[in-house]
Formats: structure tokens, sequence, C-alpha cells
């Protein structure tokens, strides 16, 4: 039972939310939660978490891979982003970590923040069990009585405790059609009951486990949904494809390829942007950095989410057609968005990828419009969309291989211990997988269920969101808490929450937008720097200014980092008290950090290497002229084409454990007409390197023996900017002949359009000029 004379809370869920939860309650100074008004110690805590450790969806080693996200997936927001004050992330931690990675971030955070408290018996974690049913005592004023239940064993009286804080989070189980509930794989089986495997996409880990150990030789991978997850999953999968036929050994009679099938288009950004694309040499940043800045959006922020009227939507179409350099009528028609198209009318969707869309080009992925109904034996039936959206007719894909459905989670299983009751109070609509509940204030409770908060329960860029909720939940139960301890409560610690609270109309705004679903935008809860904005408000807690201006751009990028609220006491001082505690050393260090990655984008060409490297996958025509001053060596004309096929970073040609973060192999094939001489076939093989670390983009020669290995360095890009684009220089000697290669890259938006390549070779016996000019 709970301790009457410390109040309680029980927090579902152990991820980041959960984490960032506890902190907060056991940690706020302003947290006074004991029948003593002279105390300042904060609630005692019980987190109640389903898998076997901390982090909730985030594995935390490489060889995690039972959970619901691959450990080796690529995180959509940089570490300025997901990351939560007080921890900073150490300096060589890669710019978009891995899920491994994030999850052993939360493990520090759990080390710093939960470790003491729990050996201390301030906090109680319960891992590997799961709340089965919550109910409220007295409609929530008299607390909530908790039952849980470990995998296999009997439902158990977790007691009564004064609050409950849901931070199990949006994604609790795979969303799968009725139709494919029988056909899905289930526990791993190698085999699925259908004629093809059929998995979700959080159960894709690799072609071998997809297809129990026999991939086949031709066939499509059919992958059904659109949005963030579809997007991931189709590029990652056509990545182990390119891989398995361009890695040294590769298979290169594979036809294996991805049919995706998709019921909008919608834009597709890579991980890196540029704040001024209109720029003939445009800088880039992590996308995130360039979309959190502050100073582009018009004072006071408002929420630019939620209802979005044609006009509005037609004016985001055309601000992201700006920044790609393309309204992706060159990529495929399935996904164009041209200026003129009705589907202009309808609010924007995004999805984030690096590969995506030159997979799509190449033909590695198919499209379909449409919508997945049924896979019989090998051929899958896609009811088609009308240009009103409505489905009618149908089509068919043959020579499926396997289905992976991207149909998304749904937080049913997050939300499954409350009783109707509750669920009714909170208005909660199954169906609707972007708001089953009305919450007040940002969704972070509901005023008619006492005693109950929600933490995480949000989609988008959640970790800054996630961890205002925290502080708002603390502060609700902070102020209940005061207000049975004393008759007439003190001085509230958060006198700004009150008034916020009760201007807050998100309950009713919420309730709107079910009723116009098609004019909902794609996350309806909020805009990011908004909600920010609003919490930081209502919370007291102002932003820490990381302003940065180069030449005619200004930014203020919004991280976790900027709300700290420097409530960790806890840390190592000095005697006199001057020193800064731990986390907020910490805190000031990654604001520091985020600072001079945007300096470093702005002004020292830092990511350029990164976004032309992305910019280069597929195929291009190549128009090569070489001009020979020795008569040994003829002068003559290359016309043909050079493919950068996607593959994993590989060790050849380095020493050590070193090895390449990414890599293409560069073949190129065509015909080469001599002056006044014959013509023959003629091709030739690099491989090109992206080093994160160096932030460097190499070439080099392939073996003789085997020209899908790379042998040694050609030379390694150094770029500069110019008024024709970013140029690009190096400098080799090879034996006695020294190459002297100059790069010019031209881009609309973030793409290269076209590029030039021209080195000179003077040596003993070499004496020649070669020009090529490569366009998509």
């Amino acid at each position: 039972m709970a301790d009457r004379k410390r109040k309680t809370v029980c927090i579902v869920g152990a991820g980041p939310s959960g984490l960032a939860a506890a902190k907060n309650l056991i940690w706020d100074k302003r947290a006074r939660c004991s029948s003593s008004p002279s105390s300042v110690g904060g609630f005692r805590v019980t987190i109640v978490e389903a898998q076997p450790r901390i982090g909730g969806l985030w594995p935390t080693s490489p060889d995690d891979t039972v959970g619901l996200v691959h450990p080796l997936m690529l995180a959509n927001q940089s570490r300025h982003t997901v990351q939560l004050s007080g921890v900073a992330w150490d300096d060589d931690a890669p710019t978009f970590p891995r899920a491994w990675q994030i999850g052993a971030y939360l493990e520090r955070y759990y080390q710093r923040y939960l470790r003491g408290p729990q050996e201390a018996g301030d906090l109680t974690l319960q891992l590997g069990r799961r709340v089965v049913r919550a109910e409220p005592i007295d409609g929530g004023k008299g607390g909530w009585h908790v039952w849980t239940q470990e995998s296999g064993a009997d439902v158990s009286d977790a007691g009564v405790f004064d609050y409950l804080a849901v931070a199990s989070g949006f994604f609790g189980s795979p969303s799968v059609p009725e139709a494919f509930v029988n056909a899905i794989k289930q526990d791993g089986a190698a085999e699925a009951p259908t004629s093809v495997p059929t998995v979700h996409t959080s159960a894709y880990r690799d072609l071998d486990t997809l297809f129990g150990g026999k991939v086949p030789s031709s066939g499509k991978i059919v992958v059904a949904g659109g949005q963030f997850s579809g997007v991931e999953i189709a590029a990652t999968i056509a990545g182990h494809l390119s891989n398995k036929e361009h890695a040294p050994g590769g298979k290169t009679s594979s036809t294996l390829s991805v049919h995706h099938i998709v019921q909008q288009p919608f834009w597709v950004f890579p991980l890196h942007t540029s704040p001024i694309v209109a720029a003939s040499s445009p800088p880039f940043l992590p996308f995130d950095l360039t979309s959190y800045n502050v100073l582009k959006r018009p004072q006071p922020l408002t929420d630019t989410q939620g209802h979005i009227p044609v006009e509005t939507a037609r004016t985001v179409h055309g601000i992201f057609s700006m920044l790609l350099g393309t309204d992706q009528s060159d990529i495929h028609p399935a996904l164009a968005l041209p200026q003129d198209s009705p589907a202009r009318d309808a609010p924007p969707y995004i999805a984030v990828s690096d590969t995506y869309l030159e997979h799509v080009r190449s033909g590695t992925i198919t499209l379909s419009r449409g919508k997945l109904e049924d896979v019989q034996g090998t051929q899958a039936t896609i009811s088609s969309t009308s240009s009103s959206g409505s489905w009618s007719g149908s089509s068919s894909v043959d020579d499926v291989a396997a289905v992976v459905l991207a149909t998304g989670f749904t937080p049913a299983s997050s939300l499954s211990f409350f009783p109707d009751s509750v669920k009714e109070t909170l208005h909660y609509e199954a169906s609707d997988l972007r708001q089953p509940l009305a919450l007040a204030f940002h969704d972070t409770h509901h005023p008619d269920v006492p005693g109950l908060a929600f933490v995480g329960f949000y989609r988008s860029p959640y970790w800054g969101v996630m961890e205002m909720q925290a502080r708002v939940a603390t502060a609700l139960f902070t102020e209940n808490a005061a207000s049975q301890i004393w008759a007439s409560s003190s001085t509230p610690q958060w006198p700004y929450l009150s008034p916020a609270l009760a201007a807050d109309h998100s309950i009713e705004r919420t309730l709107a937008l079910r009723a116009d679903p098609d004019r909902a935008s794609q996350f309806p809860m909020g805009d990011y720097l908004y909600l920010m904005n609003s919490f930081g408000e209502a919370l007291g807690i102002p932003r820490r200014s990381g302003a940065v201006k180069e030449g005619a751009v200004a930014m203020d990028i919004v991280t976790p980092m900027h709300y700290f609220d420097g409530d960790g006491d806890h840390g190592d001082e000095n005697t006199a008290g001057e020193e800064l505690t731990v986390d907020a050393k910490d805190n000031a260090h990654a604001i520091g950090f985020t600072k001079k990655t945007t300096v470093a984008g702005l002004k020292e060409n830092r990511f350029v290497a990164r976004a032309v490297f992305r910019s280069l996958q597929g195929t291009w025509k190549l128009d090569r002229t070489l001009t020979s001053r020795l008569p040994s060596h003829p002068s003559g004309r290359f016309v043909g084409t050079a493919e950068f096929r996607l593959r994993e970073g590989t060790k050849d040609g380095f020493s050590g454990s070193e090895m390449a973060d990414d890599e293409y192999l560069y073949v190129e094939d065509g015909t080469f007409t001599a002056l006044n001489g014959p013509s023959f076939r003629a091709t030739r093989r690099y491989v090109w390197r992206y080093n994160e670390r160096l932030d460097k983009l190499s070439v080099w020669f392939a073996r003789t023996d085997d020209a899908s290995k790379a042998d040694y360095l050609f030379h390694a890009l150094e770029f500069s900017p110019t008024e024709k684009g970013w140029k690009a220089t190096a400098g080799h000697l090879c034996i006695d002949d020294f190459y002297d290669v100059h790069y010019q890259f031209s881009l609309k938006g973030v793409n290269l359009t076209k590029w030039t390549l021209e080195y000179a070779v003077r040596g003993p016996k070499k004496d020649y000029t070669i020009s090529g000019a490569y366009q998509r």
C-alpha cells in the first residue's frame, strides 16, 4: 500500500518518457509531497516496465533484437533533438545515432538520475512486468489501484498509488490490418502461415530472417504503407538488396526488388538540408536544426499544426518543393506534387530518408498508388485511388516474394489497463491512430480524471515535448498534493501553470479535428517550437539562447537542452559551491556543441561532403573528353553511364579496424571513340567512401584482381564555395604521375543536378587532361 506520509506515483513504462517522468518527480526541488511543510523531498516512484530492461522501444546493445525497433536503425532526428536536458551525448557520438546508441544514452540517463534513488528506496524499478489493470479510487481522487503481471505468471496486486503516470508510449504494439492478422509471422517463426513470408516493419531485421535463410533470386518484396515507417523500411530493404548485389562477392544475378504501395504522395527529406537553399553553394545542417530555428518564425509563436486550410497547405507544399529543389515529378508519378496538382490542396506529409528517392529513381523500389487489400499465393490485390481519394477499382502485383506491413503502431495496448469508464472520459477512439485520446494542455492530462497524467503520448519529435510533459505531470501532482496536505495552499510552486490550464482548449481542438480528419495535419498534436515555448511559459522555464549569426543567416536552435530547469543539485560541486553541477555542465556543453555544429555548417563547409555523397546515389549520364599531349596515349571521347551502387562500408584498403561509414561501388560503362580512330567498349570502377568522423568524401582505386574491392586511396575531396556551386579539389601522386583533380558540383535545393570532374595527369610518360560532365 502507498505510504501516506510521502506521495507515491506509479509510472507505466521505463522508456525515455518514463525515465524523464521519474527523474522530475524525484529530483524537482519544487515537488513538495510530504506531510511536512518543510520537506523538499520528491515523490516515491515505482516504474513498471514490460521489457526486461530499461529503454522501452530503444534497445541498449547492437545484439538486442527482440524489441520493436531494429538496434541498427538510424534515428531520423539528430542527437541535438534526441536527448534529454542534463545529459549530453559524447562528443564522438554520430550526428544521427542508431537505435542501440539511443538505448545506451538512456542507460547513462538512468545511471545519473535514478540509480541512486533506486538504491536509497525512493525508486522501485519492476522490469519484465506489465500493468494489466488500473482502477481509480473515488474517480482518481483517492489514488489508483494497480495490478501487474509477469509474463506467464498470475496477476499480482501492486497496491494503491496516489498518482498514475502513463509513459507507455504511443507505439504500444504493431497495428496489423485484420486481413493479415493470421498471415503475419508469430514469435519469430521462420515460415509464415501463408505462401509468402509476412511481417510487420517492427519485425524486419534482414533478408535472411525475412526468408528463413532462403533468400529467393527473384520476386517482389511488397511494402504496404507510406509515411515514415514505410519509407524507412522500403529504403532499408532496398539497401540490403543493393548490398547483397554489389558488396564484394555479391550476387549480380538477383532480380529481387521492393514494391512500395502508398496511398498519397509525400515529400521525402534527406537527413541534411540547407537553411539557405537559394545560395549557389548552400551550407548544410542536420535537417532538424534547420527546422527548429526559432528566429525564422514570426513572433509570438503560433501553432502551425492541427487543422490545415487549403491556402496554408499550398503554401507549405511550395516551401517544401523549394527546399528540396524538386516537385518529385522527376522521381516517380506516384510521388509527384507539381504546383498545379490537386494533391497540394491536402495537408502535406513528409518522410525522411537519404536513399529512398534514388532507389525509386533507379527502379530498385517500384511504386503503386493504393491500398493493399489481400495477398493470395504470390499475387497481391491493391485498391486503387480515384482523384477524390476514395477507393475505386483494383490492380494486382504478381510474383510477390514477401510482404512487409508498414501499417504503423497502435497505442491500444498502452491504454488497455484502463476501465471503460476512464476510456470514455478520456474520449478514447480506437480507430483514431493519430489522437486516440482527447487530453488537456498538449496531451498531458484530463481535468475530469484526477491523479492521472500522460508523458510521451505524442507523435512527432517528442524528446523535448515528453520532458516538458514530465514536468507538467510533476507540477500537477505536486499542486494536488499540496492542496490535500494544507487546506489553504501557500503560493503555488508553478504560478504560471494555472492560467495556462485555464486558457487551454486542447480537448475541444482534438474533437474538432476528428470531425474533419481530411484537413488534419500529419502530426496534429502540435507544432514543436510552439509546444516547447508554450510549456516553457507555463512552467516558468525560460529558453536558454544559443543564437548564431554567420553572414546573412541568423539561427537560434531549440533543443531540450535549451529548456534545462537547473533543478539537479546532486552533481559534484567544489567546497565553495561555485562549480556547476554535473548535469548543468553537461547541459551547457550540449548547447555549446549544437552552436558549434551550427557554425561549422554555416561557415566551415561541414556536412557538404555528406550532402554531396548522399546525392550521388544512382545513375548518371557521362560525357568525357580525353585530351592527350603524347602520341602514345590517344585522345578521344567517352559516352556512357556512371552508377553509384550503394553498399555497406567495407574494410578493404584500410589498415587495422578502420572501415568506411558509407560506401558506393562506382561503375562506369560506355563507348570510347578515339580521335580519328576506332570505337570500343570501356569500363572502370572505383570505390567512393564517406567518413563521418572526419567529414570526408574520398575516392579509392579498385583492385585489379577483384574490381568490387577497394585497393588504395586515389584522393580525398576538399570542398570550398564558389559562385557556380561547391568546388572540390584533390591531388594525388601515383608513383611518378601526379593527378591534379577538380570537381564542380551544382545543386538545386538539396540535390545534385549536374557535376563535372576534370583532372590533369603529368609524369615521365603521361601528359593528358580528362574532362567529364555528369547529368541525371
